[in-house]
């Protein structure tokens, strides 16, 4: 049995530059979701130690949580939308 890639004809009549950029703005999201738990578990390690506030870690640890939840959001969306694209009877 031979197995031979799929090529297309042409590329997808969207803007080339369309989809690149929503990947990078994902990209940026979950890195943004990413340093925002690192500074929240800086401010834990720095309440820890003695030297940061209460307020500081609880606001810097909501504040990741919030962009975890997002993120997680944007990425659940995608998986449904590629779902459903991968559903359809062609």
């Amino acid at each position: 049995m031979r197995i031979e890639p799929i090529v297309p004809d042409r590329g997808p009549s969207s803007p080339a530059g369309e989809s690149n950029d929503a990947a990078r703005q994902f990209e940026r999201l979950v890195d943004a979701a990413g340093q925002a738990l690192a500074t929240a578990d800086g401010a834990e390690a720095a309440f820890a130690r003695g030297h940061g506030g209460l307020q500081e870690m609880v606001v810097s640890r909501a504040q990741a949580d919030i962009a975890l939840a997002v993120a997680a959001s944007g990425a659940q969306r995608a998986a449904q939308a590629l779902n459903t694209l991968l559903g359809m009877q062609i």
